[in-house]
């Protein structure tokens, strides 16, 4: 049986990983933790590393796109989460298709000029 290279084999990622594909800090990840209940990593006991599934990262990504993205407040994003939370997926999900379609577009502008 072949291996699927397109299928993450990775179940849990680390703090630093998260906060790396994020360009955020870890202390950022920790404070997030404590400000939005529905963001809680497994955390090993013996350790205390966090680690963070798929879905916390789907969490994560929906409260950057309202803070870092969008300029929320850490307020106005917990209320909008809340209140209003398959609309900040919408708005999200279409927010990461906009940005790469425009990187899509700038590859093809440079494609073109090369041409010219």
């Amino acid at each position: 049986m072949a291996l699927n290279p397109d299928k993450n084999v990775k179940l849990y990622y680390t703090i630093k990983e998260v906060a790396k594909r994020f360009g955020i800090n870890e202390s950022t990840l920790r404070y997030w933790e404590t400000e939005f209940p529905q963001l809680r990593p497994k955390t090993v006991q013996s350790t205390k590393v966090r680690q963070y599934s798929e879905a916390d990262i789907e969490e994560i990504s929906l409260i950057y796109n309202l803070v870092k993205v969008r300029g929320f407040k850490l307020s106005a994003a917990q209320k909008m989460l809340s209140a209003n939370r398959k609309g900040a997926e919408k708005s999200s999900e279409v927010l990461d298709l906009l940005t790469s379609v425009r990187a899509q577009l700038t590859e093809l502008r440079k494609q073109l000029d090369g041409l010219v």
